[in-house]
């Protein structure tokens, strides 16, 4: 605060404590008043025993204009040692004194109730005082939160100077809280209310403008609800800022200007908030103790699973943590930011390619990982069915180069990251991931059945899933794209359904499943003894045409109206449902929210490693038809869409 500033209020400050001497005196005894002579000596004590009590206080240094219950408190004790001070004084100075002995209590309230009451004066003239000139009038929005979330945005409203929001009414957590007021704004009913408040409000001419989401934690189920009732209306919906943003505490201008030019900024809501789902209890201190001081490699980690694994694995401890990549630049990007958020992690980026068996062999024969994640993979379906044996080599031969260089180094546990698709594929991306799947369990069921004999070996650690949302070549930036064009948005398939889950989740239930795998526990689910594969628990398909719908209405336009969805048929490899198990996979639960475990079929190790090269000698000399037999006699199930286009590939 700038000193011109600080002797201001404290020039204020006098004023009000002279002016409560008087005040206090005609209080303690009407009627009866001092000599003249004695105010010469009683205001020049009552100043000074009121500068004494407030400087230490610091007092002077308060914004009026933001002035709260915690600038009130100062100014309470202040006031009181002040009249202590001036009462010692008079019972010292022996001259006249009022009569009533309640007189410093009188003294101390008088001065307390001018001094907040000039503070509060001053926050309501600052919050109200007059903006400048706006052609846009305030809109009316009804708020959806929790009372301290809603009590942060009407606050910050008021704090603006010409405000662009005028909330007329605030939807609450519970029911019973209806009929209250927070600042003097109603509770019309609860947030599963929405539909019918929005009705009442139609019905009497107040539909508001926007519908505002002020808590952050609202997702899920309870948003997708309250969406629906304001897409009824035609009301748009916008996140608030979060409640750090809004804490005038937290972030106070210094000048009128900055105060001017201080806006609340709306988001919408994204699709990623609808679809997200309660997290899930997951062993925290299981994962630490997995990963902490052990020297980690992750590879894939410039892509979505592999960066997240990355952030997630470093905040965790590691003695070191090597990232891999062949992409120059999605691995620079995650080594940055790792640098930034976790500095003190031991980090090695790597450019390498993991069908690369000699260039693998030195580097895990350097670092020696204990624990080694296998995110690396290609997974845009369209293009492996474009390019088949670039796929076969990446996913079926590069798992197996990382399995063998791993185990062969002592690895503690692999973990392969594996999809939805390997199930009854009909694209080679699904049927590679697969075979994939087949060489990491039969390893695994070695290691568990070498524990037996007292040799061990290397754990794998194989988790299924679907879809992750916003990854790289996925629908939801596709759609995002799309829509920052205009439109249209381009579906292949009105019945088409896919399984969601966000990355985080996916991730930490990665983790999650990597700590039972991994260890010798006494809740290890018993078909992992017969190569059993994590399944995480995705929910409920989502149809994609509802997505697009509910990403245009998000953006706030209205669908088949202001952006046409275009339905543009299968594209090879694709299947209208994704299936997270195979018919003869029984799902079994665990005692682990989120994770189930199933048992497909098993093969020897050896059999499996044999047939893999049999099928990478075949990509890499460029026989198509060789290799993709080769990958039916090991998958039976796979069986290529009908539009997949194979012919001409030699």
């Amino acid at each position: 605060m700038a000193p011109q500033r600080i002797l201001l209020n404290l020039a204020l400050d006098l004023v009000l404590a002279a002016l409560a001497l008087p005040a206090a005196l005609a209080l303690a005894a009407p009627g009866i008043w001092p000599p003249p002579l004695w105010w010469v000596g009683g205001l020049s004590g009552a100043l000074l025993a009121f500068a004494a009590a407030a400087l230490p206080l610091r007092l002077p240094r308060q914004y009026w204009r933001y002035v709260g219950l915690p600038d009130l408190l100062p100014v309470a004790a202040a006031s009181v040692v002040a009249a202590g001070l001036f009462w010692a004084g008079l019972m010292i100075a022996g001259g006249w004194r009022p009569p009533n002995p309640a007189f410093p209590l009188l003294h101390a309230g008088v001065l307390a109730a001018l001094l907040g009451g000039a503070r509060l004066v001053g926050r309501l003239q600052s919050a109200h005082r007059a903006g400048p000139a706006s052609d846009v009038p305030a809109q009316p929005v009804l708020l959806a939160g929790g009372a301290d979330a809603a009590d942060l945005f009407i606050r910050a409203l008021i704090a603006q100077r010409a405000p662009g929001y005028r909330v007329e009414g605030i939807l609450a957590p519970r029911a019973r809280q209806r009929g209250r007021r927070i600042l003097g704004t109603p509770i019309l009913g609860a947030v599963e209310d929405a539909g019918a408040v929005l009705d009442a409000l139609r019905a009497e001419g107040r539909l508001p403008a926007l519908l505002v989401l002020a808590d952050p934690a609202l997702s899920g189920a309870a948003l997708e609800a309250l969406l629906d009732a304001a897409d009824r209306h035609g009301v748009p919906v916008r996140r608030a800022p979060r409640p750090t943003a809004l804490d005038p505490a937290a972030a106070r201008p210094q000048s009128t200007a900055q105060a001017a030019a201080r806006r609340l900024e709306l988001r919408p809501v994204s699709i990623e908030e609808l679809l997200d789902r309660p997290q899930v209890p997951l062993d925290r201190e299981g994962m630490a103790r997995l990963i902490q001081g052990r020297r980690v490699l992750v590879t894939g980690a410039g892509g979505t699973i592999g960066s997240e694994l990355a952030r997630q694995i470093a905040a965790l401890g590691p003695a070191s943590l090597t990232l891999l990549d062949h992409g120059e630049f999605a691995l620079y990007e995650i080594d940055l930011e790792l640098s930034e958020t976790h500095p003190g992690v031991v980090r090695r980026p790597v450019l390498a390619d993991v069908r690369d068996e000699a260039r693998l062999g030195r580097l895990m024969q350097e670092i020696r990982p204990d624990l080694v994640f296998h995110a690396a993979a290609l997974k845009h379906v369209p293009m492996v069915e474009n390019d088949p044996l670039e796929g076969l080599l990446t996913n079926a031969l590069g798992t197996r180069v990382i399995a063998d260089a791993a185990r062969a180094n002592g690895c503690r546990a692999m973990v392969f990251i594996s999809t939805d698709k390997a199930v009854n594929p009909t694209s080679v991306m699904g049927a590679s991931k697969r075979l994939a799947e087949m060489y990491c369990q039969a390893l695994d069921m070695q290691a568990r059945q070498g524990m037996s004999n007292g040799s061990g070996g290397m754990r794998c650690v194989t988790v299924r899933f679907g879809n992750v949302l916003g990854s790289t070549g996925s629908v939801v930036p596709l759609f995002r794209r799309q829509l920052e064009r205009g439109g249209p948005l381009t579906v292949t398939h009105p019945d088409m359904r896919r399984y969601f889950m966000t990355v985080r989740e996916a991730v930490g239930l990665v983790l999650q499943a990597s700590v039972i795998g991994a260890e010798d526990r006494a809740d290890q689910p018993p078909e992992l003894k017969d190569g059993g594969i994590f399944v995480l628990d995705m929910g409920k398909p989502v149809k994609i045409v509802d997505l697009a719908r509910r990403m245009i209405r998000l953006a706030g336009l209205q669908p088949d109206e202001e952006v046409e969805i275009r339905f543009t048929g299968l594209r090879p490899g694709e299947k209208l449902f994704e299936e997270l198990f195979h018919g003869k996979e029984a799902p079994s639960p665990t005692e682990f929210p989120g994770l189930l475990v199933a048992t497909p079929r098993t093969a020897d190790a050896a059999l499996v490693g044999r047939a893999i090269d049999e099928i990478a000698a075949a990509a890499r000399g460029g026989q198509a038809r060789l290799a993709l037999a080769g990958l039916g006699r090991l998958v039976p199930e796979f069986e290529h869409a009908p539009n997949t286009p194979v012919a001409g590939r030699a």
